[in-house]
């Protein structure tokens, strides 16, 4: 993978899971990682501390998405812990990974529950690259973090497979806008990974083997193969590739 010292990267809800692995990827490539959590500080500050053990480097920046006022206080808060490590206010690589899940079926969507969700998955990352691109370095990498249950009908999760797919059509548009700058947009669109989200979902041996025998690999994912494929995105490898959803399902329904 691409050499990424000298580069800077913010990883949205990097506390655990996802997250987690692409901060680890992404700093152990080289970057200087900023790990963006919400509420959960203990978490975020065992990944920092894992980055350091590991070599990395890393800092934390807290700020709740989908609240009035997030993404200023967000970039206030980089800019004021870029510029204690000594560094410029600029961005390479901009990851938008944080994002939940509530689950309901057409019949069980509130629109507090549909609002929560767009205004995380979708609107959040619209306005971190908005008001991110003044920060965003010639050559820069955007990649947003999708999900399978935009290609697979994903009935239980209406709202949040809408709230993605609306996240992939901001991905299309940005690539072609930014495209003069060098400026790559992609999204990667993970399926089953093992993390606390969802976990009821592989709760027992049995849940989980359902889940692992829907990929034609025959297990569920873990978050390196998701990190792994976010590292080439942000890397100089991935250049000639932009606008683009990877399906990082491990092939589930194929």
């Amino acid at each position: 993978m691409g050499d990424l010292k000298g580069k800077t990267a913010l990883v949205t809800g990097a506390s655990r899971g996802i997250g987690r692995g692409i901060a680890r990827r992404l700093a152990a490539d080289g970057a200087l990682v900023a790990v963006h959590y919400a509420t959960k500080e203990t978490a975020a500050e065992e990944t920092a501390e894992l980055i350091a053990r590991d070599g990395g480097r890393a800092f934390l920046v807290r700020t709740p998405l989908g609240t009035p006022g997030d993404v200023p206080a967000l970039y206030a808060r980089l800019d004021a812990a870029l510029e204690e490590h000594g560094e410029p206010r600029a961005l390479d690589i901009l990851v938008n990974n944080a994002g939940y899940n509530i689950p309901g079926a057409i019949g069980d969507v509130t629109p507090q529950d549909f609002d929560q969700l767009v205004a995380v998955h979708a609107k959040a990352p619209l306005f971190l690259i908005q008001h991110g691109l003044g920060r965003l370095r010639e050559g820069g990498r955007i990649v947003n973090i999708s999900s399978a249950a935009t290609r697979v009908a994903f009935p239980g999760s209406v709202a949040y497979s809408m709230a993605k797919g609306a996240l992939e059509s901001l991905t299309l548009a940005l690539a072609k806008e930014l495209g003069s700058r060098g400026i790559t947009v992609n999204a990667v669109a993970p399926g089953y990974v093992k993390t606390d989200m969802n976990r009821q979902r592989w709760s027992t041996p049995e849940k989980e083997a359902a889940h692992a025998a829907l990929s034609v690999f025959g297990r569920m994912g873990d978050v390196g193969d998701i990190a792994d494929i976010v590292a080439f995105l942000a890397s100089d490898e991935s250049r000639w590739i932009t606008g683009q959803c990877i399906d990082a399902s491990g092939g589930v329904n194929l």
